[in-house]
């Protein structure tokens, strides 16, 4: 792909993955085909922030997981009412990482 290009993508997208990935990421897109940048475009990325939020005011049914694709654990949340209510605090810390964790790996499928 263009490096112009590559370096939009990931200025406006740096916020959906951790920030040690960002070198990597650069690198696999300058590699790629220019077949896969409409893909790209169109990937269904989740905010970190929002699901912070959403964990923070529905962390105890699971809806924060579900939020990310993490259906399993977004029913062991609910069955649990969070865990009685500390692993939805816990996940208060840990959401925004699984989130961007989840973003790299939706990318990583659209690249291969």
């Amino acid at each position: 792909m263009d490096a112009q290009k590559v370096d939009m993508y990931i200025m406006s997208n740096a916020k959906f993955f951790e920030s040690h990935h960002v070198n990597a990421i650069r690198e696999q897109l300058l590699a790629a085909d220019d077949s896969k940048w409409v893909g790209l475009q169109a990937l269904p990325l989740k905010e970190p922030t929002t699901s912070l939020i959403i964990s923070i005011l529905g962390g105890q049914l699971g809806i924060d997981r579900f939020y990310i694709g993490d259906t399993g654990l977004g029913i062991g949340k609910l069955l649990t009412c969070g865990g009685l209510g500390i692993w939805a605090i816990v996940d208060w810390f840990m959401i925004m990482g699984a989130t961007r964790e989840k973003n790299m790996n939706l990318l990583q499928q659209a690249l291969a």
